[in-house]
């Protein structure tokens, strides 16, 4: 007999989200996730995937991957400190440090895996992190398991954020002190201040660790956040994923060499997972390849991200102060924001509605990811779509 303490627990707690509008019902893709998915048998323009390149089913990553296979085999045998080492996984920490700017790369298995891995591979009780408020749930809970202190900086407030490191650097309290911010912050789309952050960092001798997930494939013509505004040689930690722009899953962490060194004998992740399969590190491999040999895709992405944008904001629709592709249409109440995609479902476009506690209570939205996949004749139907919901709702 199960535990009624634990199911009176989910049956009240479970019924409190669904009446609170913050109940995500996961719907089942039908198809391969491009431009136009299917959902229950009907086809949707998707605005919710974050496969900014199109590179997810893109014909040289499949045979990339399906070489992959055919040679090594569907999984790596063990975790990388064993014998789980591929020639594969080094090349594709080869290509990611020349990418990067960087001496060196270390590949995980999910860009989650990079925080909870690197964060705790070199702080700990010691030490404080001061991190921005708006940053990624992965470097929220890598911050955690540090067991550092934690110090929450007001968003891209270089002001808050520079009298929080003289009080932390001045208390001689902290071995070390980290700043840590997203690249790009995936709700609203706006980039963080790097040279700023990295001007305090020099000031206060701080630890720089940069979370580019949403950056690399999208700014500095595709190297990330980091490399848009040339500073290589001064972010101590260049965090990525391999599941967005790439197209592929994995993550990985680029910087100095003894860096690197110290995160394959110190990373959990590392040392007690098995590594990413051989399909996907030489599938990364390639769309690595891809984005150095051309912006061809860069350049698509960002003129439809423009397009979509010009569009939704010609309507009247609220898309805050996004600085990237990524489009909020920021609705403000939950359920109202949840019944809005509810209402795009049904006529044909596919933008899954944002609430607490991914973002802050009456600040749901819509966000919308176009990607270089998508056609004009996709993103007008979509802003069709956008207007006549919009104004049977009343949110334009």
């Amino acid at each position: 007999m199960s535990s009624q303490t634990l199911n009176q627990f989910l049956t009240d707690n479970l019924a409190a989200l669904r009446e609170q509008g913050l109940y995500n019902d996961i719907d089942t893709v039908e198809s391969p996730n491009g431009p136009i998915i299917k959902i229950n048998g009907k086809e949707q323009i998707n605005l919710s995937s974050n496969n900014y390149l199109g590179l997810a089913t893109d014909e040289s990553l499949k045979k990339a991957a399906l070489d992959a296979v055919n040679e090594w085999g569907v999984g790596a045998g063990a975790v990388r400190t064993i014998n789980g080492t591929l020639d594969l996984h080094i090349k594709l920490e080869e290509k990611l440090a020349e990418f990067k700017g960087t001496k060196a790369a270390i590949s995980y298995q999910s860009g989650f895996n990079c925080n909870m891995a690197a964060i705790s591979a070199v702080m700990d009780k010691n030490d404080a992190i001061l991190s921005d408020e708006l940053n990624h749930a992965s470097i929220i809970d890598g911050c955690r398991l540090s067991k550092a202190k934690i110090i929450r900086v007001n968003h891209s407030d270089m002001y808050d954020l520079r009298q929080k490191a003289k009080e932390a650097r001045e208390s001689g309290q902290y071995n070390k002190i980290m700043v840590i911010t997203d690249g790009v912050f995936s709700m609203d789309g706006d980039i963080a201040k790097l040279p700023e952050i990295i001007e305090i960092a020099e000031e206060f001798d701080l630890i720089s660790y940069v979370d580019d997930a949403h950056g690399s494939g999208v700014l500095g013509k595709g190297a990330g956040t980091v490399k848009h505004f040339g500073l290589q040689d001064k972010v101590d930690f260049q965090i990525g994923t391999l599941s967005k722009a790439i197209g592929v899953v994995g993550g990985y962490v680029a910087g100095k060499k003894d860096l690197i060194d110290w995160l394959k004998v110190r990373s959990r992740p590392f040392l007690f997972s098995t590594a990413v399969t051989p399909a996907d590190a030489a599938a990364a491999t390639k769309a690595i390849e891809l984005l150095m040999e051309s912006t061809e895709l860069h350049d698509r992405l960002w003129e439809n991200g423009n397009y979509l944008k010009k569009g939704l904001k010609a309507l009247g629709f609220n898309i805050g102060d996004s600085e990237t592709p990524i489009t909020p249409c920021i609705i403000g109440d939950e359920k109202t924001t949840q019944d809005f995609s509810k209402r795009l479902y049904e006529e044909g476009v596919y933008a899954k509605s944002i609430v607490f506690p991914t973002v802050p209570k009456g600040t749901g939205r819509v966000r919308n990811m176009p990607t270089a996949a998508h056609t004009k004749d996709m993103l007008d139907e979509a802003i069709a779509i956008y207007e006549k919901v919009g104004k049977e709702m009343g949110v334009i």
